[in-house]
Formats: C-alpha cells, structure tokens, sequence
C-alpha cells in the first residue's frame, strides 16, 4: 500500500505519541503498583481480605465493602488499590490522547474526514468513560 507522504506523517506522529503515552502509563502502574503491594500507603480493601470478596457479584462486592461507584473513586485516590486504579485509568487515556493530537495537524491540512473521524472517536471514548450511558444501579 502506498501511503502519501502527509498519510506517512500522520501515521509516524500518532505512533510517536502512542510509544511514549504507552510507556509512560505503563512506568506509573508500575509504580503505583510498588506502591500499594509494597504498603506505602494504606489500602481501601485491605489485601487480606480480598479473598473473601473474589466470588461476588458485583453489586455484592459494593455492599460488602463499601466500594464507590461510577467516579466517586476518585475521592480515595490516597489509598494504594485505589491508587491502582487511577493508573488503569490513566492507560484508558492514551489513545483518545493520540487521536487528539492529530486533530491541529488534520485542521491544519483541511482534511476535514480525518478530521471528523478523529473528532468522533474521541467523543465515542469520553462519552464511554463519562458512564452518562451506563444504567442506574
């Protein structure tokens, strides 16, 4: 397949940011992991206890725990497994990231049906992480 040079560029600009945002999220979940395995700081479900909330459903893991829901989570960013979480979160991030870098460039070149692609996929991915479509419960 014979790219343009302007589709080689796009190509080598989203790979470039997906390598370093991939690296870099996945240096913090390491980190973070170290954090919390190491007991750097304390855990909102002590790993001890983890066992004990393997086999339930999820509604029941929440009432027995006093998990948060949706992004209430975000509150208890201080404790270690939260803290896991957030870098699970971080990695979420990396490809509406990328996407969203090639917009100024896909402007720029007046390619207004990568540009509209681009634009969508990142709202696709928001709107996912927003749970404004997930159900009550």
């Amino acid at each position: 397949m014979d790219l343009t040079r302007n589709e080689r560029e796009l190509r080598e600009l989203y790979a470039r940011w997906l390598d370093r945002a991939s690296k870099a999220g996945f240096a913090i979940a390491l980190v973070t992991f170290v954090v919390y395995a190491g007991g750097l700081v304390p855990s909102f479900i002590a790993p001890a206890d983890l066992p004990r909330y393997w086999g339930l459903p999820v509604d029941g893991f929440i009432a027995a725990t006093g998990a948060p829901q949706q992004w209430n989570w975000l509150r208890l960013i201080g404790y270690g497994d939260v803290l896991n979480l957030a870098a699970v979160a971080l990695l979420a991030l990396v490809t509406p990231l990328c996407y969203a870098r090639l917009v100024p460039r896909l402007v720029a070149q007046r390619d207004w049906l990568q540009l509209a692609l681009a634009c969508m996929q990142v709202a696709v991915l928001l709107v996912a992480a927003s749970g404004l479509l997930a159900r009550a419960g």
